[in-house]
């Protein structure tokens, strides 16, 4: 089973492979709040947007990721970018990642839509029996996003990853079990038609 390029779409959002085209929008999206100056979480500061997304499209030509850029349904507007990366076939299992949005968009629709379609199509079309993240154990708000989806705190690995600023990061580990999806996926159905 290998990953795909694929279209993901809901009234919502819609996700869609991440390609060059996308450069443009996704630079007003991290315009909008400066994103580049987060520590907690790399995007692309004005001029490296590019070479972010042709490193995107290495790791997906290698077969290490499946990035998208996040179209809000509501305007059009690229407003992020979020990928699929470390997918293991035996398992199976896949991370999801990478992600983020223009500030205007955080705290909105758009986070809760985005993880129903990919934690769906990952249950559901790649078959897997675990779905996860991991994030800054700085980045408070990436996992009050994370447990607002149901997921379990798995655990923190330690002196885990390097920032972008060069210092080392603890990461906090998230997972969702296909058992446990139906039931969440329901809670998050609900959630967005409120």
């Amino acid at each position: 089973m290998t990953l795909e390029p694929v279209t993901l779409q809901d009234r919502h959002v819609v996700l869609e492979p991440l390609t060059l085209d996308h450069i443009a929008g996704l630079e007003r999206a991290a315009a909008d709040g400066e994103l580049w100056n987060l520590r907690v979480t790399y995007v692309p500061p004005p001029g490296a947007m590019h070479a972010y997304v042709e490193k995107a499209l290495a790791m997906q030509a290698t077969g290490e990721a499946l990035p998208f850029a996040v179209r809000d349904q509501r305007d059009g507007a690229v407003v992020g970018s979020t990928r699929y990366y470390d997918f293991n076939p035996e398992v199976p299992r896949i991370l999801i990642g990478y992600t983020w949005y223009a500030a205007s968009r955080q705290r909105t629709h758009v986070n809760t839509a985005c993880k129903l379609l990919l934690a769906d199509h990952a249950f559901d079309a790649l078959g897997c029996a675990a779905v996860g993240w991991e994030t800054d154990i700085l980045n408070t708000r990436s996992q009050q996003a994370i447990e607002r989806l149901g997921a379990h705190r798995d655990g923190v690995l330690r002196q885990h990853k390097r920032r972008h600023d060069g210092t080392i990061r603890d990461s906090v580990e998230y997972s969702i079990i296909a058992s446990e999806w139906q039931v969440l996926r329901a809670k998050l159905a609900a959630k967005l038609k409120r």
